[in-house]
């Protein structure tokens, strides 16, 4: 008796492995037909996508002609992520489209903009396609819109993170361009300081400035900080260590253009004036340099 149950289940158990399969089923063929359509009717999908991008007033920095290029692109990186369900082809891409128009101007809604245009031009040929069928219409978008999701996302997040990345790289360069280790003479630099000095650029000035101490085998920094209107007593600390690290190097420091006001900041946080070398003024300061070089001044007659 005990067999005959054993017999009668075996079928039923055989007969749900087919009912799994026909669910995960069309997922797969619904993708399969969404990326056909999306193939068999690109010319006509691109043309739409482009028209209401220049509508939209996006890409305004690109030409025409770029525009269709660069969403010829992206459309085809676009359905390829749908078919094959993988984005690492798409963000590779994101990187290098963001590489190439970021430098033009172009923000970061006019990116989000297109992709979220695509998505609706496609959606809406989806409507079409259809719209006679209104049961397979729910299927193909419930296939179609995590998958446009995760494009969207893909391509966003790529162009942000480029563009934070070039917006470092600027405000690193620019930080370099307004604190210049400049070589004067052999074993003799210049750190002209103008404009107000935050911790951040305080730190950065010091490691330029010790880096350039190592490199140029420097013995004498003369700091000029008559461009610095005032400084705070955590920048103050951080200029009193400057001095200090550049003297572990072998490199006598001289500040110049001291003004009351830092003058009185520096007594404040204890720093005794009388261990750090300052001269009023840069000229002074590049005199006396010269004298601890073993530098003479001759007058010529």
């Amino acid at each position: 008796m005990q067999r005959d149950k054993t017999v009668l289940n075996q079928p039923a158990i055989q007969r749900s492995r087919p009912v799994e399969l026909t669910r995960n089923e069309p997922k797969m063929e619904l993708l399969r037909e969404l990326v056909a359509h999306l193939r068999q009717n690109r010319t006509l999908l691109l043309e739409e996508w482009v028209a209401r991008i220049a509508e939209a007033q996006l890409l305004t920095a690109m030409t025409q002609e770029e525009i269709f290029a660069e969403a010829t692109l992206v459309y085809d990186s676009y359905f390829a992520a749908l078919e094959t369900g993988t984005f690492e082809a798409l963000q590779a891409y994101a990187r290098n489209l963001s590489e190439r128009i970021i430098p033009r101007g172009v923000e970061t809604h006019e990116v989000v903009g297109i992709v979220l245009l695509l998505r609706d031009v496609l959606a809406r040929s989806l409507f079409a396609k259809y719209q006679a069928d209104y049961e397979k219409l729910n299927r193909i978008l419930d296939a179609f819109e995590p998958a446009a999701n995760r494009v969207a996302n893909t391509v966003a997040v790529g162009f942000v993170q480029e563009r934070e990345r070039v917006i470092r790289q600027q405000q690193e360069a620019i930080r370099e361009l307004s604190t210049p280790v400049l070589q004067v003479r052999e074993r003799l630099l210049i750190l002209p300081i103008i404009g107000v000095i935050d911790p951040m650029r305080a730190r950065q000035l010091t490691e330029q400035l010790l880096r350039g101490i190592r490199t140029n085998r420097a013995k004498v920094v003369v700091i000029d900080i008559t461009g610095v209107a005032a400084m705070d007593v955590t920048v103050a600390n951080h200029l009193v260590q400057t001095v200090e690290a550049s003297r572990l190097l072998g490199a006598t420091v001289i500040v110049t253009g001291l003004s009351p006001e830092i003058a009185q900041t520096l007594v404040t946080i204890g720093v005794d004036l009388g261990k750090m070398n300052t001269v009023g003024d840069l000229q002074g300061g590049i005199e006396q340099a010269e004298r601890l070089l073993g530098y003479k001044v001759v007058t010529l007659t």
